[in-house]
């Protein structure tokens, strides 16, 4: 049912159990497994850091945090490729998904309660967005 599944995560703790359940899935249906994280091209200045250090961006923070989420991914038995690119999250979930041609995109539930669910969330835009099946997890402790 499932070839091709997608899951948007971020740095936060319910990141996590999105991956974990991506995995789940994709173990489940013999589906390859993307991770997709998106970011913000920030210059961050540090006048304590040696010249060529003073100007980092986030592209390398969530290169770690991928890495990170891939060894989630790896303890459940699935290899994930792993993809970031700049720009807002929703948008980059929902175009890896019709890249890729995904069966399925996961996302957490997080930021979908109170003012954010009124106002809009990274799950809610990806629901509506997406060019295929969209699985919200409850990653509520």
């Amino acid at each position: 049912m499932f070839s091709t599944v997608v899951v948007g995560a971020d740095g936060s703790a319910t990141a996590k159990r999105a991956v974990e359940a991506a995995a789940d899935i994709a173990k489940n249906f013999g589906a390859s497994l993307h991770i997709v994280s998106a970011f913000e091209a920030k210059a961050v200045p540090s006048s304590d850091r040696p010249a060529e250090f003073r100007n980092l961006t986030s592209e390398g923070d969530v290169d770690v945090l991928l890495q990170d989420l891939a060894f989630v991914a790896q303890r459940h038995d699935v290899t994930p490729s792993v993809h970031s690119a700049k720009g807002d999250a929703a948008e980059v979930i929902v175009k890896f998904a019709q890249d890729l041609d995904a069966d399925l995109v996961v996302v957490g539930n997080r930021g979908m309660k109170g003012v954010r669910r009124v106002l809009g969330s990274v799950p809610n835009s990806v629901a509506h967005g997406a060019p295929c099946s969209v699985l919200i997890v409850d990653t509520t402790e």
